[in-house]
Protein backbone atom coordinates (compact mmCIF):
# COMPACT_ATOMS: atom_id res chain seq x y z
CA UNK A 1 0.00 0.00 0.00
CA UNK A 2 1.12 3.54 -0.75
CA UNK A 3 1.01 6.10 2.01
CA UNK A 4 -0.79 9.39 1.43
CA UNK A 5 2.59 11.10 1.15
CA UNK A 6 3.72 8.59 -1.49
CA UNK A 7 0.49 9.09 -3.41
CA UNK A 8 1.16 12.82 -3.46
CA UNK A 9 4.83 12.44 -4.40
CA UNK A 10 4.18 10.07 -7.29
CA UNK A 11 0.84 11.45 -8.49
CA UNK A 12 2.17 12.27 -11.99
CA UNK A 13 3.37 8.68 -12.38
CA UNK A 14 0.20 7.16 -10.95
CA UNK A 15 -1.76 9.10 -13.57
CA UNK A 16 0.03 7.13 -16.30
CA UNK A 17 -1.94 4.13 -17.59
CA UNK A 18 1.31 2.15 -17.80
CA UNK A 19 1.79 2.50 -14.04
CA UNK A 20 -1.23 3.37 -11.98
CA UNK A 21 -1.15 2.77 -8.25
CA UNK A 22 -0.40 -0.93 -8.74
CA UNK A 23 2.68 -0.11 -10.80
CA UNK A 24 3.87 2.38 -8.22
CA UNK A 25 3.51 -0.27 -5.54
CA UNK A 26 5.58 -2.60 -7.73
CA UNK A 27 8.36 -0.02 -7.89
CA UNK A 28 8.18 0.41 -4.12
CA UNK A 29 8.77 -3.33 -3.67
CA UNK A 30 11.55 -3.45 -6.25
CA UNK A 31 15.29 -3.67 -5.64
CA UNK A 32 17.92 -2.45 -8.12
CA UNK A 33 21.69 -2.77 -7.80
CA UNK A 34 23.71 0.02 -9.45
CA UNK A 35 27.37 -0.94 -9.87
CA UNK A 36 29.34 2.27 -10.20
CA UNK A 37 28.42 5.65 -8.70
CA UNK A 38 30.08 7.72 -11.40
CA UNK A 39 28.98 9.26 -14.67
CA UNK A 40 26.41 6.59 -15.56
CA UNK A 41 25.45 5.55 -12.06
CA UNK A 42 24.68 9.12 -10.99
CA UNK A 43 21.72 9.82 -13.32
CA UNK A 44 20.58 6.20 -13.22
CA UNK A 45 20.40 6.11 -9.42
CA UNK A 46 18.88 9.59 -9.19
CA UNK A 47 15.99 8.70 -11.48
CA UNK A 48 15.43 5.33 -9.83
CA UNK A 49 15.13 7.11 -6.49
CA UNK A 50 12.91 9.80 -7.95
CA UNK A 51 10.63 7.14 -9.45
CA UNK A 52 10.21 5.46 -6.06
CA UNK A 53 12.21 2.25 -6.47
CA UNK A 54 12.10 0.98 -2.91
CA UNK A 55 15.65 -0.29 -2.50
CA UNK A 56 18.71 0.86 -4.43
CA UNK A 57 22.08 -0.75 -3.93
CA UNK A 58 25.11 1.40 -4.78
CA UNK A 59 28.51 -0.24 -5.20
CA UNK A 60 31.71 1.75 -5.70
CA UNK A 61 35.10 1.56 -4.01
CA UNK A 62 36.39 4.83 -5.45
CA UNK A 63 36.56 8.26 -3.82
CA UNK A 64 35.17 11.56 -5.11
CA UNK A 65 37.70 13.67 -7.02
CA UNK A 66 37.38 17.14 -8.50
CA UNK A 67 37.67 15.79 -12.05
CA UNK A 68 34.56 13.66 -11.44
CA UNK A 69 32.20 16.56 -10.93
CA UNK A 70 31.69 17.51 -14.58
CA UNK A 71 29.61 14.36 -15.06
CA UNK A 72 29.08 12.59 -11.71
CA UNK A 73 26.12 14.59 -10.47
CA UNK A 74 25.56 12.56 -7.30
CA UNK A 75 28.61 14.20 -5.75
CA UNK A 76 29.55 17.68 -4.52
CA UNK A 77 32.69 19.73 -3.93
CA UNK A 78 32.12 19.40 -0.19
CA UNK A 79 32.48 15.60 -0.48
CA UNK A 80 35.87 15.44 -2.17
CA UNK A 81 37.76 12.45 -0.79
CA UNK A 82 34.62 10.64 0.39
CA UNK A 83 33.72 7.18 -0.81
CA UNK A 84 31.42 7.45 -3.83
CA UNK A 85 28.85 4.95 -2.57
CA UNK A 86 28.52 6.87 0.70
CA UNK A 87 28.32 10.21 -1.12
CA UNK A 88 25.71 8.79 -3.49
CA UNK A 89 23.56 7.59 -0.61
CA UNK A 90 23.54 11.09 0.90
CA UNK A 91 22.31 12.60 -2.37
CA UNK A 92 19.65 9.95 -2.91
CA UNK A 93 18.35 10.33 0.64
CA UNK A 94 18.27 14.08 0.12
CA UNK A 95 16.07 13.57 -2.93
CA UNK A 96 13.82 10.85 -1.52
CA UNK A 97 14.13 9.86 2.13
CA UNK A 98 11.57 7.07 1.61
CA UNK A 99 13.98 5.06 -0.53
CA UNK A 100 16.31 2.59 1.20
CA UNK A 101 19.89 2.85 -0.07
CA UNK A 102 22.27 -0.04 0.57
CA UNK A 103 25.90 0.96 0.13
CA UNK A 104 28.82 -1.27 -0.84
CA UNK A 105 31.95 0.80 -0.33
CA UNK A 106 34.28 -1.46 -2.25
CA UNK A 107 34.83 -2.59 -5.81
CA UNK A 108 32.74 -5.64 -6.64
CA UNK A 109 34.61 -8.82 -7.45
CA UNK A 110 32.94 -11.98 -8.71
CA UNK A 111 32.51 -13.57 -5.28
CA UNK A 112 30.96 -10.49 -3.71
CA UNK A 113 28.66 -9.89 -6.67
CA UNK A 114 27.41 -13.48 -6.56
CA UNK A 115 26.76 -13.04 -2.85
CA UNK A 116 24.56 -9.93 -3.19
CA UNK A 117 22.79 -10.70 -6.49
CA UNK A 118 19.93 -12.68 -4.90
CA UNK A 119 18.90 -9.52 -3.04
CA UNK A 120 18.11 -7.62 -6.26
CA UNK A 121 15.68 -7.84 -9.16
CA UNK A 122 17.94 -6.28 -11.80
CA UNK A 123 21.46 -4.82 -12.08
CA UNK A 124 22.63 -1.64 -13.78
CA UNK A 125 26.19 -1.85 -15.09
CA UNK A 126 27.43 1.72 -14.64
CA UNK A 127 31.13 0.87 -14.69
CA UNK A 128 33.67 2.38 -17.06
CA UNK A 129 36.26 -0.38 -17.59
CA UNK A 130 35.90 -3.38 -19.90
CA UNK A 131 37.09 -5.93 -17.34
CA UNK A 132 34.30 -4.89 -15.00
CA UNK A 133 31.68 -5.02 -17.73
CA UNK A 134 32.64 -8.56 -18.69
CA UNK A 135 32.69 -9.57 -15.02
CA UNK A 136 29.19 -8.19 -14.40
CA UNK A 137 27.92 -9.84 -17.56
CA UNK A 138 29.43 -13.22 -16.72
CA UNK A 139 28.19 -13.33 -13.14
CA UNK A 140 24.70 -12.09 -14.04
CA UNK A 141 24.32 -14.52 -16.94
CA UNK A 142 25.51 -17.43 -14.80
CA UNK A 143 23.05 -16.42 -12.07
CA UNK A 144 20.25 -15.76 -14.60
CA UNK A 145 19.95 -12.18 -13.35
CA UNK A 146 18.89 -9.42 -15.79
CA UNK A 147 21.11 -6.39 -16.18
CA UNK A 148 21.33 -3.18 -18.20
CA UNK A 149 24.66 -2.37 -19.84
CA UNK A 150 25.73 1.17 -20.60
CA UNK A 151 28.92 2.50 -22.14
CA UNK A 152 30.12 5.97 -23.09
CA UNK A 153 33.00 7.79 -24.71
CA UNK A 154 33.09 11.39 -25.89
CA UNK A 155 29.69 12.22 -27.41
CA UNK A 156 28.89 8.54 -28.04
CA UNK A 157 27.14 5.92 -25.96
CA UNK A 158 25.34 2.60 -26.04
CA UNK A 159 22.77 0.67 -24.03
CA UNK A 160 21.58 -2.94 -24.09
CA UNK A 161 19.50 -5.03 -21.71
CA UNK A 162 20.07 -8.68 -20.93
CA UNK A 163 17.16 -10.80 -19.76
CA UNK A 164 17.70 -14.57 -19.42
CA UNK A 165 16.43 -16.52 -22.43
CA UNK A 166 15.43 -13.29 -24.21
CA UNK A 167 18.54 -12.58 -26.25
CA UNK A 168 22.33 -12.47 -26.35
CA UNK A 169 24.55 -11.26 -23.53
CA UNK A 170 27.36 -8.70 -23.61
CA UNK A 171 29.96 -11.41 -24.24
CA UNK A 172 27.89 -12.82 -27.14
CA UNK A 173 28.18 -9.44 -28.86
CA UNK A 174 31.64 -8.23 -27.86
CA UNK A 175 33.56 -11.49 -27.39
CA UNK A 176 36.58 -11.19 -25.11
CA UNK A 177 38.43 -8.39 -23.37
CA UNK A 178 41.12 -7.23 -25.82
CA UNK A 179 44.58 -8.45 -24.81
CA UNK A 180 46.01 -4.95 -25.13
CA UNK A 181 43.26 -3.42 -23.01
CA UNK A 182 44.57 -1.35 -20.10
CA UNK A 183 42.51 0.70 -17.63
CA UNK A 184 42.67 4.37 -18.57
CA UNK A 185 40.56 7.51 -18.15
CA UNK A 186 37.84 7.75 -20.80
CA UNK A 187 37.25 11.13 -22.47
CA UNK A 188 33.60 12.10 -22.15
CA UNK A 189 31.31 15.10 -21.88
CA UNK A 190 28.92 15.00 -18.95
CA UNK A 191 25.70 15.16 -20.96
CA UNK A 192 26.55 11.86 -22.69
CA UNK A 193 26.70 10.15 -19.31
CA UNK A 194 23.41 11.80 -18.40
CA UNK A 195 21.64 10.57 -21.52
CA UNK A 196 22.90 7.00 -21.34
CA UNK A 197 22.51 6.65 -17.56
CA UNK A 198 18.94 7.92 -17.78
CA UNK A 199 18.13 5.39 -20.50
CA UNK A 200 19.56 2.66 -18.27
CA UNK A 201 17.21 3.75 -15.49
CA UNK A 202 14.29 3.74 -17.92
CA UNK A 203 15.15 0.21 -19.02
CA UNK A 204 15.28 -1.00 -15.41
CA UNK A 205 11.94 0.63 -14.64
CA UNK A 206 10.35 -0.83 -17.76
CA UNK A 207 11.62 -4.28 -16.81
CA UNK A 208 10.28 -3.99 -13.27
CA UNK A 209 6.86 -2.93 -14.58
CA UNK A 210 6.73 -5.67 -17.20
CA UNK A 211 6.63 -3.22 -20.11
CA UNK A 212 7.57 -5.02 -23.36
CA UNK A 213 10.04 -4.10 -26.11
CA UNK A 214 13.11 -3.82 -23.90
CA UNK A 215 16.53 -3.38 -25.48
CA UNK A 216 17.08 -7.14 -25.56
CA UNK A 217 18.63 -8.59 -28.67
CA UNK A 218 19.68 -5.14 -29.79
CA UNK A 219 22.14 -2.35 -29.03
CA UNK A 220 20.92 1.24 -28.84
CA UNK A 221 23.72 3.50 -30.09
CA UNK A 222 23.93 7.27 -29.54
CA UNK A 223 25.85 9.57 -31.85
CA UNK A 224 25.69 12.72 -29.76
CA UNK A 225 27.59 14.87 -32.23
CA UNK A 226 24.83 14.41 -34.80
CA UNK A 227 22.16 13.81 -32.13
CA UNK A 228 21.12 10.56 -33.75
CA UNK A 229 20.09 7.21 -32.29
CA UNK A 230 20.21 3.92 -34.13
CA UNK A 231 19.37 0.40 -33.07
CA UNK A 232 21.69 -2.44 -34.08
CA UNK A 233 19.98 -5.84 -33.95
CA UNK A 234 21.73 -8.82 -32.34
CA UNK A 235 18.89 -11.33 -32.30
CA UNK A 236 20.87 -14.52 -31.69
CA UNK A 237 22.86 -15.96 -28.81
CA UNK A 238 26.42 -16.62 -29.98
CA UNK A 239 27.32 -20.29 -30.35
CA UNK A 240 30.87 -19.29 -29.40
CA UNK A 241 29.91 -17.65 -26.10
CA UNK A 242 31.29 -19.77 -23.22
CA UNK A 243 28.50 -18.66 -20.91
CA UNK A 244 25.87 -20.31 -23.09
CA UNK A 245 27.90 -23.41 -23.91
CA UNK A 246 29.15 -24.09 -20.36
CA UNK A 247 26.74 -21.96 -18.31
CA UNK A 248 29.63 -20.14 -16.70
CA UNK A 249 33.29 -19.27 -16.91
CA UNK A 250 35.93 -20.61 -14.58
CA UNK A 251 37.84 -17.50 -13.56
CA UNK A 252 35.13 -15.39 -11.92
Amino acid sequence: MLTSQEQERYVRQIMMPELGEAGQETLKRSRVLVIGAGGLGSPAAYYLAAAGVGTIGIADGDTVELSNLQRQILHKESRLGQNKAVSAAKSLHGLNAQVHVQTYSQFMDGAHLRQVLPDYDIVIDATDQLENKFLINDVCVSAEKPFVHGGITGFSGQVMTYVPEKGPCYRCIFGEVPEDNAPAPIPVIGVTAGIIGTIQAAEAIRYLLGIPSLLTGKLLVLDGLRMQFRTVPFPHISEHCPLHTRKGVTDL
